[in-house]
């Protein structure tokens, strides 16, 4: 399915409604839509809309076969996030049940955007083309990890001690777009909705 991301505007008057644009790519995406915008509408509480991206993907769990949609907008002062997932076991009589989750993050508290290009053949690799997949991920300190490893001192002769070093690093969300599985438009859309949020949060 296809990610949508762009730069849109709320309605001047009338009643609360999400732009046009984000609207159709939650259609796009196919799942329960009528569901998803009501969730991000309630989330958007009447912001302005600056840039969105929506994904979707399917994962296989054994027999079980699972959706996911991840709704990203930006606002003027807010990232706000949606998820919807399937958590249906798929037994004998088992009604379909999805869950809808928002979070709601001040551009202040967006700790970095970090977008890695994969490039294939890079020998090959013509300027301006930035390869055909991404990977978007997104940290604003709600899951955190610490990667740790032996430190180690300059002498190639020692073999003291030294204890551990590391790094905290933070990747609260983490999305993967690929132009062959989504299309190209799709890598734009993600490329500039990227551009954007970095552009928000300032240096």
């Amino acid at each position: 399915m296809d990610n949508m991301a762009s730069t849109s505007s709320h309605p001047a008057s009338g009643p609360l409604t999400l732009p046009d644009d984000l609207t159709r790519a939650i259609q796009q995406a196919g799942y329960y839509p009528a569901l998803v915008a009501d969730v991000v509408l309630a989330a958007l509480g009447g912001d302005e809309v600056v840039s969105h991206l929506v994904h979707q993907e399917t994962t296989f769990d054994h027999d079980v076969v699972r959706r996911h949609i991840t709704v990203l907008a930006l606002t003027t002062s807010r990232l706000v996030i949606a998820h919807a997932d399937d958590h249906t076991d798929g037994g004998p009589g088992q009604e379909d049940v999805a869950t809808a989750t928002t979070e709601s993050v001040p551009l202040s508290a967006v700790r970095g955007v970090m977008v890695t290009h994969v490039v294939a053949r890079p020998q090959d690799y013509q300027p301006g083309s930035l390869g055909r997949e991404i990977t978007l991920t997104l940290g604003w300190g709600a899951v955190s990890r610490i990667d740790l490893m032996p430190a180690s001192c300059a002498d190639p002769d020692c073999d003291a001690d030294h204890g551990y070093e590391g790094s905290v690093a933070s990747d609260d969300i983490s999305l993967r777009i690929s132009a062959d599985a989504e299309g190209e438009v799709a890598l734009q859309q993600a490329l500039d909705f990227a551009q954007a949020l970095s552009t928000s949060i300032g240096p």
